[in-house]
């Protein structure tokens, strides 16, 4: 599997899916994050912390840009649960 990022906010581990999407003709960048993508990015991440002594607090976020102008980045924390 692939995670785009894991990153770290205070205690919690952040599983985060970065989309670029150039246009909302198909729904936009959250659009893409169907439920496929939800479940492999899942089994990603409990084979990440499989790997762990102790289990973290955790959770998925969606960073999203509509286009590489680096004004446009929405994050969406807790975009969906596990």
């Amino acid at each position: 599997g692939e995670i785009d990022l894991i990153l770290q906010d205070g205690d919690t581990h952040v599983f985060a899916e970065v989309r670029l999407r150039s246009g909302a003709a198909f729904g936009g960048a959250a659009a893409s994050i169907d439920a496929r993508k939800r479940a492999k990015l899942v089994r990603t991440a409990q084979h990440y912390l499989s790997r762990l002594q102790r289990i973290p607090p955790c959770r998925f976020d969606a960073v999203l840009l509509q286009s590489t102008d680096m004004k446009n980045i929405e994050w969406i924390k807790n975009a969906f649960t596990a």
